[in-house]
């Protein structure tokens, strides 16, 4: 009788949660008149809103800048992300301590107060109107570092210490015999870098202008709120589902090593 409650509770919770999206997904395929109705189904299918959506914004070059920043980013977090953690959890040098209290400082610093500082020099840089005005800024975070040093504190030293002996670098340690056990926060900094900058708006706002060069959530926002969408209220959802498609994608394919990486706090148990 317990499980039976729970698994009712759980599944009332889920429907109750998931229902706002997937009352999106159908109000993509209604007419603009259908789509304040209670109904959940549409009368009439249509997929006008997409072909709208195609037909007023460069939407597929969108894509294919947000994918190129985003793999990149997220690529460089994991990258230098690990190798700072590597360096903060099993390096023994003066200051350690102290440079992991700064980096976790960061944490709490919002970006709207470094975007300013970080702007000015982008444009000194000449980065404007760039794709690398939108990767370089974003190629390492405070996160990735406390996730990925939290993991490697778990790592038995003896694995570590077996590895230096037969003659294996720091790199190589880390890279042949740490990383390949330590997949969950690879994963999991992965999803989360890959959600933030793909969902990311500001920046690329104020640091791109020219359309051929914006990103998804940029030209999507733009069509939704600078009147490319005419008001109709089907190509603004079609577009927003659009846009959350692939991190969807990306969760549904990673979810069990998402969900096992968080559970622990980041620590491979």
């Amino acid at each position: 009788m317990k499980t039976t409650i729970r698994f009712s509770l759980l599944i009332f919770g889920a429907i109750v949660f998931a229902y706002p999206f997937i009352w999106m997904i159908f109000s993509t395929l209604k007419p603009d008149g259908e789509i304040g109705s209670i109904q959940l189904l549409p009368d009439v299918w249509t997929f006008q809103n997409y072909v709208n959506v195609f037909q007023r914004i460069p939407i597929e070059k969108g894509f294919i800048n947000s994918l190129i920043v985003t793999s990149l980013v997220t690529t460089s977090v994991i990258l230098f992300g690990s190798i700072t953690g590597y360096a903060l959890s099993r390096l023994r040098w003066k200051g350690r301590e102290f440079l992991f209290s700064v980096c976790l400082l960061t944490m709490m610093i919002p970006f709207q107060i470094t975007l300013i500082p970080t702007y000015v020099l982008i444009v000194k840089l000449g980065l404007t109107d760039n794709l690398a005005g939108l990767i370089i800024p974003t190629m390492v975070t405070a996160l990735s570092i406390l996730l990925f040093r939290q993991s490697f504190l778990t790592i038995p030293q003896d694995l570590i210490d077996a590895a230096r002996l037969d003659g294996c670098s720091e790199l190589g340690i880390l890279f042949q015999v740490i990383l390949p056990v330590s997949k969950p926060a690879v994963i999991t900094v992965g999803i989360l870098t890959f959600v933030a900058n793909w969902n990311e708006v500001l920046w690329p706002l104020i640091v791109i202008r020219e359309q051929d060069l914006m990103t998804m959530p940029q030209m999507v926002a733009l069509f939704a709120v600078g009147g490319g969408a005419d008001a109709s209220m089907g190509a603004q959802l079609a577009s927003a589902f659009l846009l959350a498609l692939p991190v969807i994608i990306a969760y549904i394919i990673f979810q069990k090593q998402f969900i096992q990486s968080m559970a622990s706090s980041g620590l491979k148990s």
